[in-house]
C-alpha cells in the first residue's frame, strides 16, 4: 500500500460524500456546514469549488451531464439551482448520505441535527422523481453501496453501531431481507461512509477510529489502515485506473488540541491499498 497523502489544499469543516467524476476525471465531495462542493483534479491537486450558502450533504454526477446536490430536505441540479425533488420539510431535518445503484437508481438518507433516534429515513427516487420510503425508522442514514452482482445492499444506521446486509434485486430496486454485517464498539468507533471494492470487501470509514476496516464479502474482519486523523467520515476509490482510494474527514467536531495534534483532519487523503473499485454508477434520473 502506498502512504497517506493529502490531495488539494482545502480544509472542510465536515468533509463528506466522496465520489469519483469518471466524466471529468476528478474528485467530487462536499463540506456540509459550510455548504461547499468541491471538485478535486488527482493529477495536481487543483480545486474549483462552488458554495451553496446552506448545508450541502451529497453531490452526485447524473447520467444526462448534470451534477445533483442534496442541499437541506431538497434535490437541486448544481448549474441552475432548479428544484428536482425534495421530501417533507421538517425543522432540523436534512439529508445525509446518497449514492446511485447499479442502475442509476438514487437513494438519499436523512438526519436530525440533534440525531433524534428512529426520526429519519432511507428514500429512493422514483420515476415520477418523488422520493419514497424504503426504510424507516433510522437515526442517522449513512453508508451505502452494493455488492459487485448488485444482490446486496450494504447500509449503515451510524448509532446501531452495524453494517448491515440487506438483500437486493437490482432488476426492481426492492429491499429484502436484513442482516447484520459487521458489529462496533466505540474502541473501534463509529460506523459512517462505506464503498465495495470489485472484489466485494466492504471499506468502513470508522469516524472517532482514525481508521478504514475492511470486510470479505462473508462478513469476516479483513484488515485496517490507520489513518492521521481521528475523524475519517467516508472513502471512495477513483484515479484512472480506479485504483485511488480517497477519504473525507472532519475538523469541525475536534477539540483544539486535537486540531493541533492532527493537521490534516478537513482534509482530502488519498491512497492507493493495492485493489480497485467499481465502475462509478451516474445516477439516471428516470430509472
Amino acid at each position: 500500500m502506498s502512504a497517506i497523502e493529502p490531495l488539494g489544499a482545502v480544509t472542510a469543516g465536515l468533509g463528506e460524500g466522496p465520489l469519483w467524476d469518471a466524466a471529468s476525471g476528478t474528485l467530487l465531495w462536499v463540506d456540509i456546514p459550510g455548504g461547499f462542493v468541491h471538485r478535486t483534479d488527482p493529477a495536481d491537486g487543483a480545486e474549483t469549488s462552488v458554495h451553496l450558502g446552506e448545508p450541502v450533504s451529497a453531490v452526485l454526477p447524473a447520467r444526462d451531464g448534470s451534477l445533483l446536490a442534496a442541499v437541506g430536505h431538497r434535490l437541486i441540479e448544481l448549474g441552475t439551482g432548479a428544484v428536482l425533488a425534495e421530501v417533507p420539510h421538517r425543522p432540523d431535518m436534512r439529508f445525509n448520505d446518497g449514492a446511485a445503484d447499479p442502475r442509476g437508481r438514487l437513494y438519499l438518507g436523512t438526519m436530525h441535527t440533534a440525531q433524534l433516534p428512529g426520526t429519519a429515513c432511507l428514500y429512493r427516487l422514483n420515476r415520477a422523481r418523488a422520493f419514497e420510503p424504503v426504510l424507516e425508522g433510522v437515526t442517522i442514514s449513512n453508508g451505502l453501496g452494493w455488492s459487485p452482482d448488485g444482490g446486496i445492499l450494504y447500509y449503515v444506521d451510524t448509532p446501531s453501531m452495524r453494517v448491515e446486509a440487506i438483500a437486493y434485486d437490482p432488476e426492481s430496486g426492492e429491499l429484502g431481507a436484513r442482516r447484520v454485517f459487521a458489529e462496533f464498539t466505540e474502541e473501534h468507533g463509529r460506523p459512517d461512509g462505506l464503498t465495495v471494492d470489485e472484489d466485494g470487501f466492504v471499506w468502513v470509514a470508522l469516524i472517532r477510529g482514525a481508521a478504514l476496516h475492511r470486510y470479505a464479502p462473508d462478513g469476516r474482519f479483513d484488515s485496517v489502515i490507520e489513518l492521521p486523523v481521528s475523524h475519517p467520515t467516508s472513502c471512495a476509490f477513483g484515479g484512472p485506473g480506479r485504483d485511488e482510494l480517497y477519504v473525507t474527514t472532519a475538523r469541525d467536531l475536534l477539540t483544539e488540541q486535537q486540531r493541533a495534534e492532527q493537521p490534516l483532519a478537513g482534509r482530502l487523503l488519498r491512497l492507493r491499498p493495492g485493489v480497485r473499485g467499481p465502475v462509478p454508477f451516474p445516477v439516471e434520473l428516470d430509472s
